[in-house]
C-alpha cells in the first residue's frame, strides 16, 4: 500500500479471541420450574472454568445444557461461535467424564478408549496412533489391556478422560470428576487434572461443590445459587472480593455480622451491630453516593488475631479491637480454630498458625483484632 507523506500508519487493535463456551440468556424449566434462569456466561479458549455451587444451585443442568444432554427452554447457546441450542450431543464438539467413570465393564482399557472412534470407522493405523496417544497422556499405557474391574478409582478416572481426550473435543466437561474418591486420592487427582489442563491447553469446565477443588484447580469461577449466578471471577476473587452474602458464606469459612452505618467518611465505614458491637470496615469504591443504610460484614477467621489481654499495647491498635471469652479450641494440625464470645453475645471463629505453643485455655479472657480492609462490607 503507497503511504502518503505525512501519513501515520497504525496497527489495528488486536481482537479479543471469541470465546470457546457462550450462554445468553438460558432459561432452562423442569415441569414449569425454573431449574437454571436468566444464565449468561462466556468461557473463554484454554480457560479451566468451574461452575461452583450447592446441590440443586443449577450448576450440573448448566454442564448438561452445553453437553445437549438438555435443551435450554429460552435462550442461545454458542460453541466456537456456533449456535448448539438444538443439535444433538454427538455432535457437538464436547466430550463429558462423569463422576461414576461410565466406563464399559466387559471392556479392556484400550477397547474402552477406542470405543467412540471404532464408531468413526476410522482406519487401524490412526485408531491405534490416537487410542496410544491418549493413554500416553493420562499415564495409563501399561494398563491397556486390564479391565476396569482391575484397577483403583484414580486409575478409572484416568481411562474415562483417556475415552473424552480420545475424540479431540475443543471442550472437555467434567460432571463431579473427583467426587467419587477417597481424600488423598482426590487431591493427587487435583494435581494430575492441573497438569493434564496445562499441557493440552483445552478448555476445561468442571462441575463440583468442593470449594477448594474450584479454588486449586480454576482460571474462573463462577458460584451459582438458586439457577443463577452470584459472582463470576478468580479464584482470588471470589475468596477475598466476595459480591454476595451468599459468596462469602459459600466460600470457604467467614464470620458473617449484620449491622446500620452509623457514621462514614471517604475511606471508612462504621456500622453497629443490633447487640452494639461497633464494627469499622473500608468503604467500597462502588459506593459513591448515599450508603445503604443496612450492611453485612464478611470477616474470615484467619485475618482475626486473638491474643491475651493487653499483649498489644504498644502496637498500634485496630478500631476493631474486642474484649472475648474463649469458647472453643479446635486443635486441627497444621491450625488452631477458636470460637471466642463477645460481651456483646456475637462469636467469632478465628484461625490461627499452629505455632507448637501450648493450646490456649478454655474460658480464659482474650483480645480479638482484625484491621479495617479485614472487614468486607456486603450489601444486606
Amino acid at each position: 500500500m503507497e503511504q502518503r507523506p505525512g501519513a501515520v500508519l497504525t496497527a489495528a487493535p488486536p481482537t479479543a479471541p471469541s470465546p470457546d463456551i457462550e450462554l445468553r440468556d438460558i432459561l432452562k424449566t423442569f415441569a414449569g420450574e425454573p431449574a437454571v434462569q436468566g444464565l449468561n456466561l462466556q468461557v473463554q479458549p484454554g480457560e479451566f472454568f468451574s461452575l461452583l455451587g450447592p446441590s440443586g444451585c443449577g450448576k450440573t443442568t448448566t454442564l448438561r445444557l452445553i453437553a445437549g444432554f438438555e435443551t435450554p427452554t429460552a435462550g442461545s447457546l454458542h460453541i466456537r461461535g456456533q449456535e448448539m441450542a438444538q443439535v444433538p450431543p454427538y455432535r457437538r464438539p464436547v466430550n463429558t467424564v462423569f463422576q461414576s467413570y461410565a466406563l464399559f465393564r466387559h471392556l479392556s482399557v484400550w477397547e474402552n478408549v477406542a470405543f467412540g472412534l471404532k464408531l468413526q470407522r476410522l482406519g487401524k493405523g490412526e485408531l491405534r496412533s490416537r487410542v496410544t496417544a491418549a493413554l500416553t497422556q493420562v499415564k495409563m499405557d501399561p494398563f491397556a489391556q486390564r479391565f476396569p474391574a482391575q484397577l483403583s478409582g484414580g486409575q478409572q478416572q484416568r481411562v474415562a478422560l483417556a475415552r473424552a481426550l480420545v475424540n479431540r473435543p475443543a471442550v472437555l466437561l467434567l460432571d463431579e470428576p473427583l467426587g467419587a474418591l477417597d481424600l488423598k486420592l482426590r487431591k493427587e487427582m487435583q494435581l494430575e487434572l492441573a497438569n493434564l489442563h496445562r499441557s493440552l491447553g483445552l478448555t476445561f469446565v468442571m462441575v463440583t461443590h468442593d470449594q477448594e477443588e474450584a479454588l486449586s484447580l480454576s482460571d474462573r469461577i463462577a458460584v451459582m445459587n438458586q439457577g443463577r449466578i452470584e459472582q463470576v471471577g478468580s479464584p482470588s476473587q471470589i475468596y477475598e472480593n466476595p459480591q454476595t452474602a451468599f459468596v462469602a458464606d459459600f466460600i470457604g469459612d467467614t464470620n458473617l455480622l449484620r449491622g446500620q452505618v452509623e457514621q462514614s467518611d471517604s475511606a471508612t465505614v462504621k456500622l453497629v451491630t443490633e447487640t452494639g458491637l461497633p464494627i469499622w470496615t473500608e468503604r467500597r469504591s462502588e459506593w459513591n453516593g448515599t450508603l445503604p443504610q443496612q450492611l453485612m460484614v464478611s470477616i474470615r477467621p484467619e485475618r482475626i488475631l486473638v491474643s491475651a489481654p493487653g499483649q498489644m499495647a504498644g502496637i498500634a491498635r485496630s478500631p476493631n479491637c474486642h474484649a472475648g471469652r474463649l469458647k472453643q479450641v479446635m486443635y486441627l494440625g497444621p491450625n488452631i480454630q477458636c470460637q471466642v464470645q463477645l460481651p456483646t453475645g456475637e462469636e467469632l471463629t478465628v484461625l490461627q498458625p499452629n505455632g507448637r505453643e501450648q493450646l490456649p485455655v478454655i474460658d480464659a479472657e482474650v483480645e480479638v483484632s482484625w484491621q479495617v480492609q479485614d472487614s468486607h462490607a456486603l450489601v444486606a
